[in-house]
């Protein structure tokens, strides 16, 4: 994980380069905190982005007029955000600012706790799942709800009122705990992965939580922090905008959020080692095979087609694989691999290739009732952003 100093460093750097870095609040020395590339474009017409006011009253005041005017309690949320990003050392601008809007409006409307159409019929449909895999049947499933939980209502009364995230969250902390057997069978199930307003991943949370110091007191959990309105907007800020992605439009980033930090560049990384090798590729931003979120030693179909090549590139087998293992970081792009793959690709193309491209994910989830995928998800996102900006 980066720490917003070295985040910092490598925003300027990049920015630098590619001739847009903006201007955000002050900081010491005199210095303006910068942008990164794929958040500082121009207004529409061609407006200059503008730049964010210096004093802290003056940027909540900012933040309340780029949220849409229909939110409840937009002050609130002005609030909650700029502290999320002071404690994140995030720039106090509108271009980043819209970035998380666009990300609330998108997975909440700006609710802190969403409802989920139909959470009740989707719960029981996993139960029965979860069931049918320990050989339980539905009938026993159905007589152990029928205690009465730790809020005075039968499991099955709570689940049949379910609304939102939260409430199952709740629900399947007190069954892992209260049940006959509950830790076996649903000790690491509890199937809420995601929460809050900005839909933040709470494996994320709680790892991001050890290596930070979280700013706001623990009650309960980092889990429940989640659910709350500043936590969900903290956790949610920190995976969008606390990395330096090395983007010029910011669709990627959206689609990074979506689909996994650096996803949109290791997808234009899959497309030039398909070209290179002749071996179709999928370009879902997944350079190995991972397994509870660890990288398994078998190789992938990337890495396959990659050791075919180590003579070109020239490296070994267990160098391509250490840069491989860099795939979830800003390392990757600047690792030996990465470079090499892509001037094999561009002599076969005759021409430079892009660094970015759009994921290829659908989306699967028991609350989708349509085929969705990272890149619907990212155009949605871009078009709240820009309707955000205009708001500046």
């Amino acid at each position: 994980m980066f720490q917003p100093a070295r985040a910092v460093v490598l925003w300027l750097a990049v920015a630098i380069v590619a001739g847009c870095a903006g201007t955000g609040e002050p900081i010491p020395g005199g210095r303006p905190l910068p942008l990164p590339p794929d958040l500082a474009p121009s207004l529409p017409g061609g407006m200059a982005a503008v730049a964010a006011p210096p004093s802290g009253p003056e940027i909540r005041a900012m933040v309340v007029r780029l949220i849409p005017a229909s939110v409840r309690d937009r002050s609130g949320w002005a609030d909650d955000l700029y502290s999320a990003f002071s404690s994140l050392d995030l720039p106090h601008a509108p271009q980043v600012y819209c970035a998380a809007i666009a990300i609330i409006e998108q997975e909440s409307s700006f609710q802190a706790d969403p409802v989920v159409p139909d959470l009740p019929d989707i719960v029981w449909r996993e139960l029965e799942q979860r069931g049918r895999r320990y050989g339980i049947p539905k009938l026993l499933i159905s007589a152990v709800l029928l205690k009465t939980s730790p809020d005075g209502r039968s499991y099955s009364q709570r689940i049949d009122a379910l609304r939102t995230e939260k409430q199952l969250n709740g629900l399947f902390e007190d069954m892992i705990a209260e049940l006959p057997a509950g830790k076996t069978l649903f000790a690491g199930y509890n199937p809420v992965r995601t929460g809050g307003p900005m839909q933040v991943s709470i494996a994320f949370a709680e790892e991001f939580a050890r290596e930070r110091s979280y700013p706001y007191p623990v009650s309960h959990s980092i889990r429940d922090e989640v659910f709350s309105r500043r936590g969900g907007l903290y956790f949610g800020s920190a995976i969008l905008l606390d990395y330096p992605a090395p983007y010029d439009d910011a669709v990627y980033r959206f689609a990074d959020f979506n689909a996994g930090r650096y996803s949109s560049r290791n997808a234009a990384f899959q497309a030039a080692v398909a070209r290179v090798s002749g071996k179709p590729l999928a370009l879902d931003g997944d350079l190995l095979l991972y397994r509870d979120g660890k990288p398994q030693e078998q190789p992938s179909a990337v890495e396959g087609a990659l050791q075919t090549l180590s003579g070109k590139l020239p490296l070994s087998l267990r160098d391509i694989r250490r840069d491989l293992l860099l795939e979830k970081s800003a390392g990757f792009g600047q690792s030996p691999l990465f470079a090499r793959l892509f001037v094999l690709a561009e002599q076969a193309a005759g021409s430079v290739l892009p660094r970015q491209t759009m994921p290829q994910i659908e989306l699967k989830s028991p609350k989708f009732t349509r085929k969705l995928t990272t890149e619907w998800f990212a155009r949605r996102v871009e078009g709240r952003y820009r309707t955000c900006l205009t708001r500046s």
